[in-house]
């Protein structure tokens, strides 16, 4: 009988090096470990130092430690797991998948067909590794069923993740992966970033949590939103310091 070992990994988290994340990666790991997740993904918009620094340190926290980056495609956003290079953000949806691939990693398609977070549309998915069927994040849960009836359709691996921007929401959503080793009685210690990825291009996955109450969604929106706007009017500004300072990447 085949051993597989269950991994609970939540793929989409923001820490304070997105425009608008709030929370420092080592209170991150810490959290994820007191919540009985076996990693996160740091997965910042178009930023990976702070996912790098995460997936270094995540071994001192007990957590398996696996790079990533939202990148900000042409058509929408998309993870890049497992990658230990940031893909150029403003390229062609198509491209950048092909980016992350050869850059080793596993390209993920977060909230689809939602416009207003920058979801890629079903007319622009011709090409993918997985789809993010469960967001916790959503305001109600028909774009989640939508994602996971075109996933099903087209056959693509499924994940569920937190998308958090705030300490509390990690792992509210999150993905059992299935791990298959080659070693005779492995241990959760034998297992890399590499297994895990194999495991969801093969689509053993499985989906837990429940959506962030609409409250919590909506002020996490709102602040977001605000933070985009002063971050984008003042970095192009040469007179005024860019809002918040730590998106500032001039020195």
């Amino acid at each position: 009988m085949t051993t597989q070992i269950p991994f609970a990994i939540d793929f989409h988290v923001h820490s304070d090096d997105s425009y608008d994340g709030h929370e420092p990666i080592e209170l991150i790991l810490e959290h994820a470990d007191d919540i009985g997740l076996d990693g996160v993904v740091i997965t910042d918009h178009d930023e990976i130092d702070e996912s790098l620094r995460a997936a270094e340190l995540a071994p001192e926290y007990g957590l398996i430690g696996i790079p990533g980056v939202e990148v900000s495609t042409q058509q929408g956003h998309l993870l890049a797991i497992g990658v230990e290079t940031r893909p150029e953000p403003g390229r062609p949806f198509i491209d950048t998948v092909e980016t992350v691939r050869e850059l080793g990693g596993i390209a993920i398609v977060p909230h689809p067909f939602q416009r207003s977070r920058h979801g890629v549309r079903k007319r622009h998915i011709d090409d993918a590794d997985a789809i993010e069927t469960y967001n916790s994040m959503v305001f109600t849960g028909y774009r989640n069923r939508r994602a996971r009836t075109f996933a099903a359709r087209r056959e693509y691996p499924q994940i569920g993740a937190s998308d958090a921007h705030y300490l509390p929401n990690v792992g509210q959503a999150f993905t059992e992966v299935l791990v298959t080793p080659d070693t005779a009685n492995p241990t959760k210690a034998d297992i890399d970033g590499d297994d895990l990825v194999d495991a969801i291009l093969e689509g053993r996955t499985q989906i837990h949590g429940k959506r962030t109450p609409i409250r919590k969604s909506a002020v996490q929106y709102g602040k977001g939103a605000v933070r985009k706007t002063a971050y984008l009017f003042t970095s192009r500004a040469p007179l005024l310091p860019t809002v918040p300072a730590s998106m500032d990447r001039s020195t």
